[in-house]
């Protein structure tokens, strides 16, 4: 009797073990094709700032892989890093094609605004300190934004 019991509780385990692992999965595959059919007014507002960030950073590593100075490759190359790590974070809430059309908008809005391409300085103004604190802790400005369009 003993040896029945242990054999359906053993079953029972594996059966529920793998249940449990499906709910998971299965939720969190459900989340990422809702997140990438329609982006929450959150989402949208904070790829807003994401996609200025990768904006950013490729006009900037643009510029300094033109200045022909080979002491700035590496700073245009951490730039151009930045740039897909913001493109990759804004794709995880909207769809390739979106996240496309809306870094070329942005970043033809961030072209009109400098005085010529070499100079830099509004767009760092604006927005180096903010890059940095936005890819480096995304989620704190996500919860930001929840709140705000609460």
């Amino acid at each position: 009797m003993l040896n029945f019991v242990s054999q359906r509780f053993n079953s029972f385990c594996h059966l529920t073990g793998k249940s449990l692992l499906l709910v998971p999965v299965t939720l969190f595959l459900s989340a990422s094709a809702m997140a990438a059919d329609k982006p929450s007014e959150a989402e949208l507002a904070f790829n807003k700032e994401v996609l200025e960030c990768a904006s950013y950073y490729q006009i900037s590593s643009n510029v300094i892989v033109n200045m022909d100075a080979p002491q700035m490759k590496p700073v245009g190359e951490r730039l151009l890093n930045s740039s897909k790590k913001a493109i990759a974070l804004a794709e995880q809430y909207q769809s390739k094609d979106a996240v496309e059309k809306q870094l070329t908008a942005t970043k033809e809005k961030q072209l009109a605004t400098l005085p010529n391409g070499k100079s830099l300085g509004p767009l760092m103004s604006k927005y180096k300190v903010a890059c940095q604190t936005l890819l480096s802790e995304p989620q704190k400005r996500l919860d930001y934004w929840i709140m705000a369009t609460m």
